[in-house]
């Protein structure tokens, strides 16, 4: 009974086999199916956001030509790898503090494999290391930090991004950091910040690998819910990584690479060639300006008040595009609008009224009405102020004195003393009975002094028959002290230099030749001016920049020339700069100090080195001179464009 049963289970055993044989077969044609429905563009529509097209054509075998290492402008580490062909499949993941980038179809050469040190580029990667790893390449990314990993691939190049997220700064060597500001450091999240608000799309991961443009727009779209509309010559496929793109980089980049453009309206955004669009923009600006030279012109009148009409229509005449400036009145001459007026317009100044005639379009003759409202305005004027402050001291002191000796003796063998041998000579020669006269020593106070007040003196003469004793001793000191000050004030308008003179002009002789011989003589003069010139200039901030120059001549002396006359000689202070001063604040501007320290002596030799004595044969002087030169400027804004 045991064998019959066993005979009768093998036609169930048989059975069951067949039926497991279907369910393979079956499922091998499912899954041929899916495979097949996996490549075609239409299950790449599946899931556009985070799904690449399945089992693509295998990769063939590339190789790594250069690794580059960047800092972008918002504070990322940009690397860029460059393979020496197309078709290299990367893989980006990210590994705790590093990322990981493994590529198995590329090999890298020896020379490639090495460590990079990218510390002081002071973005969140520290190090970039590049090695052969099973059969292929793998880059390991070591980051400080928070950061958002970016990466995208297009053609032969394939680019990782390592961006620090907003609020963080990006890290760098220690020394680099120590030293920043805490200002520096809100700039520069600030500015990280405002370049990832350029995109603000949802970040999506895409994998194409000869795709058509327009499926890679289609998937865009899906994802942005925008409408884009495609033109009919947007042709071509497009091979391109992208690893948490924002949808809208991702639509730019493939953009830029197939050389399109977009336009967008609305909701809806049109795509064509560049060529195209700028083709379809210039016919539109075409239909624009054709409508418009069709269109009726009208005349206005428009009143100059605070400014000269002259002066506007010349700026309006010369701008680009209006035309000849002569016989009052602009035109155009070129096919296409290039300035305030159109190729019809026309503009006239009248002096005497101070007005604008304008006939155009009248859209054209709204705007110049705008634009000469921002011209025509009262402008802030400036009160300046100058003081030019000159001081003086001096002191001068001079010791002197007088000795003289004098006596005869009359006999067989005549004895004289005297001043001078000349007085000498005459006593004894002439036989005349009298004292010589005359000084052994004259050195009498003056020299450094001035000399039109005596100077002090004390004499004693003792007087005998044949004898005479003189001595005078003299001293003089002077001491001056003065003050010049001079204080020229000026208002003029913003911009606009205004000019202040005082003084007076100084006449002299000059004696020309002639082919006779005879000197012609002519009178001619020098001025000597207190004078201010300045241009001031308001800035925003409510400051003064001040471009002025100060002079101050002064007659010190007339020289004499005998029979020609005199000539002045002038002493002349000038300053000439440019300086920026707040509203109603009092500055130096210049300054020039002087000081001079004289000293002399005159004496006889050996006997003025005498102590106490050789002061009768010693004449001694001494001087100090002090001169300082001030100027202060003082500018007020006299607020007048406010009053309207």
């Amino acid at each position: 009974m045991t064998a019959s049963n066993a005979h009768r289970l093998r036609p169930a055993r048989h059975l069951a086999m067949l039926r497991v044989c279907y369910l393979g077969l079956a499922i091998g044609l499912l899954a041929a199916a899916s495979a097949a429905s996996a490549g075609s563009p239409a299950a790449q529509t599946a899931s556009p956001a985070t799904a690449s097209p399945a089992a693509p054509a295998p990769a063939r075998a590339v190789s790594v030509s250069n690794i580059d290492f960047r800092r972008g402008e918002d504070g990322a580490g940009r690397l860029t790898v460059k393979f020496d062909g197309q078709g290299a499949a990367p893989d980006l993941r990210n590994q705790g503090d590093s990322v990981v980038v493994d590529v198995g179809n590329a090999v890298i050469p020896a020379s490639l494999q090495r460590p990079l040190n990218v510390v002081d580029f002071a973005t969140p990667v520290q190090r970039v290391e590049a090695q052969s790893k099973g059969g292929g390449t793998q880059l390991v990314l070591s980051t400080r930090g928070d950061f958002e990993s970016l990466a995208y691939q297009s053609g032969n190049e394939y680019v990782v991004e390592i961006v620090p997220r907003a609020g963080q700064k990006a890290v760098g060597s220690s020394n680099a950091t120590a030293g920043t500001s805490s200002s520096a450091i809100a700039n520069a999240a600030a500015k990280v910040a405002s370049e990832a608000r350029r995109y603000g799309g949802r970040p999506v991961t895409f994998n194409f690998q000869d795709v058509p443009v327009r499926t890679v727009l289609q998937l865009i779209a899906e994802e942005s819910n925008l409408n884009i509309v495609a033109s009919d010559t947007v042709q071509g496929n497009v091979t391109l990584r992208l690893v948490n793109v924002p949808w809208d980089q991702a639509l730019d980049i493939v953009l830029r690479a197939k050389g399109l453009d977009k336009r967008r309206d609305g909701n809806v955004v049109w795509v064509a060639p560049q060529p195209e669009l700028a083709k379809f923009e210039q016919d539109k600006e075409d239909a624009r300006i054709a409508i418009e030279n069709r269109e009726d012109l009208t005349t206005d009148y428009i009143q100059i008040n605070y400014h000269n009409a002259s002066a506007i229509f010349k700026a309006l005449t010369e701008a680009k595009g209006i035309g000849n400036s002569s016989g009052g009145g602009g035109s155009g001459n070129t096919d296409n609008e290039n300035g305030f007026l159109s190729p019809r317009g026309r503009v006239v100044a009248d002096e005497r009224t101070n007005t604008l005639m304008i006939s155009d379009i009248p859209k054209k003759v709204a705007q110049m009405r705008e634009l000469i409202a921002v011209i025509d305005r009262p402008v802030d004027q400036v009160l300046i102020e100058g003081r030019i402050v000159i001081a003086t001291d001096s002191f001068a002191r001079d010791l002197g004195a007088r000795f003289g000796v004098q006596g005869r003796r009359i006999g067989d063998r005549n004895q004289t003393i005297g001043g001078s041998l000349e007085g000498n000579t005459s006593i004894i020669e002439d036989g005349e009975i009298q004292i010589p006269g005359g000084l052994n020593v004259n050195l009498p106070a003056g020299g450094f002094t001035s000399g039109a007040t005596p100077a002090g003196a004390i004499a004693y003469t003792l007087l005998g028959r044949n004898f005479s004793l003189d001595l005078e001793l003299s001293a003089l000191q002077e001491e001056g002290r003065g003050e010049v000050i001079s204080n020229p004030r000026i208002v003029t308008t913003n911009q606009r230099e205004a000019v202040i003179q005082q003084g007076r002009e100084v006449g002299y002789l000059t004696v020309t030749g002639s082919g006779t011989g005879i000197a012609t003589p002519t009178v001619q003069f020098k001025e000597a001016l207190l004078e201010l010139k300045v241009t001031p200039t308001i800035t925003d901030d409510n400051r003064v920049f001040l471009n002025l120059n100060v002079k101050k001549d002064e007659v010190i002396r007339f020289i004499d020339l005998g029979d020609f006359g005199s000539v002045p000689e002038l002493a002349r202070r000038e300053i000439s700069t440019a300086v920026l001063i707040e509203d109603g604040q009092t500055v130096v501007i210049g300054g020039v100090y002087e000081f001079t320290d004289r000293s002399s002596i005159s004496k006889v030799p050996f006997l003025g080195d005498i102590p106490f004595l050789g002061n009768l044969f010693k004449k001694k002087g001494r001087s100090k001179e002090k001169a300082e030169l001030l100027i202060f400027v003082t500018p007020k804004v006299l607020r007048v464009a406010e009053r309207r």
